[in-house]
């Protein structure tokens, strides 16, 4: 998918010793889902502009996504052709840092005396903090919600917003007497494992516990067994996101349960019906957690020369500063971790704007969205990711046999000592 900026952004800084004013430092930057994020960084850029003349920011083609982003970085590091900054999924951090792709910001943050003032707090640093030292800075967090057209499910004679899967297959089941062909899209396919991720923390249960992945629990299997459930229930669609989100939009869709990162977008594209947000469903109730999902900024630059590395601290810290991170609230459904978007500038936001704030009620329950361990934790993800679309299209009906597999093929792909 192809960037739809300005390749190039002029920008200066009077901020860096290091620069002239008549000199331009240039740093290559990267983030995925444009068709999210483009309207977000077309926000900050006249504030970067106007703090920092002097630094040229080149922005390349974008990543589709989470998987997308990290394979891309992974082979630009072999190739010797690496961008200085990346946005990558929060849980597709420890991989870089592993092999020695992200640098650490700690040499940068010591400089910094109102970095803790700056809205960057020590539960925020958390998300991208490994061996104690912090290798990003986040830039945005989601967690999944229910998305409703409630004149459709008015219409149905449904008022109340479900709040466990059994609730939502009894309210497809009532839009389906009442006309409905497709009464729900479950965004199962959404980076692969997020909404796998989700159901182990609705019971409270880690997904990854040190080098063990939890396929082979009783949660694991109440979890496929609970998918199952909503796509034969629902008698539900295969569709693609791209597909439910227009869906949605054309109201033709009364459930979606996908991730609050397009709330902003739908409400800017959908067709004129009631849309609201709802907590997102437990399974025998309130879920116990859900996994965070979102990007971090991470410096992955390979360059000797100190201007280009100070230059991309400057973008990296002005994007997820406290109105750089507030611009993501305002232009997407992400939630900024930065306090001082949250607390100070958005202070009034979320009241003006509801269906932004189910996620934001949420965050008690925020839990790690978990990288798998070892080398082959993009290709964990793809089993899982296999595993749940045959469930979906009806390719596995014994919940349990499905469930030795997948334990079996994670197993041969875990790292032994």
């Amino acid at each position: 998918m192809k960037h739809t900026l300005i390749g190039a952004l002029l920008l200066t800084t009077s901020t860096l010793p290091a620069l002239a004013q008549d000199d331009t430092v240039t740093i290559d930057f990267v983030y995925p889902y444009s068709s999210l994020f483009d309207v977000t960084y077309e926000a900050i850029m006249p504030a970067f502009k106007a703090a920092h003349p002097n630094i040229n920011i080149n922005i390349r083609a974008s990543y589709e996504e989470y998987e997308d982003a990290s394979n891309t970085i992974l082979r630009e590091a072999v190739s010797g052709n690496l961008p200085d900054v990346t946005m990558q999924g929060l849980n597709r951090q420890q991989i870089l840092v592993d092999r020695g792709i992200a640098q650490s910001l700690e040499p940068f943050i010591a400089k910094e005396a109102d970095f803790q003032k700056d809205g960057y707090h020590e539960a925020m640093l958390s998300l991208s903090t490994f061996g104690g030292e912090v290798y990003g800075l986040p830039f945005s967090v989601s967690l999944p919600v229910g998305y409703y057209n409630m004149d459709l499910l008015k219409s149905a004679g449904v008022e109340t917003l479900p709040t466990t899967w059994d609730e939502v297959v009894q309210t497809c089941q009532t839009l389906k007497a009442s006309g409905s062909d497709n009464p729900i899209y479950w965004d199962w396919a959404i980076t692969g494992n997020w909404f796998f991720q989700a159901l182990m923390w609705t019971q409270d249960v880690a997904p990854v516990e040190g080098n063990h992945i939890n396929m082979d629990t009783p949660e694991a299997l109440k979890t496929l067994e609970t998918i199952k459930k909503i796509v034969d229930g629902c008698e539900m669609k295969n569709l693609s996101s791209d597909e439910a989100n227009s869906a949605f939009a054309a109201g033709d869709l009364p459930m979606m349960f996908t991730s609050t990162s397009n709330v902003g977008r739908m409400l800017t594209i959908k067709d004129d019906f009631d849309f609201v947000t709802g907590a997102y469903p437990g399974i025998d109730g309130q879920p116990a957690g859900l996994p965070a999902g979102g990007n971090a900024a991470v410096m992955t630059s390979t360059s000797d020369d100190p201007a280009v590395r100070d230059a991309a601290w400057q973008w990296l810290k002005f994007i997820t500063s406290g109105e750089g991170a507030a611009e993501v609230a305002r232009t997407t459904g992400y939630m900024p971790p930065n306090r001082a978007a949250n607390d100070l500038i958005l202070a009034d936001f979320y009241e003006q704007n509801p269906q932004k704030a189910t996620a934001v009620k949420q965050l008690p329950l925020l839990r790690d969205w978990q990288a798998y361990p070892g080398d082959n934790g993009l290709a964990i993800t793809q089993v899982i990711y296999d595993g749940l679309e045959r469930i979906v299209t009806g390719d596995a009906q014994d919940m349990e046999e499905l469930q030795q597999e997948l334990s079996e093929e994670i197993e041969d792909l875990m790292p032994h000592s």
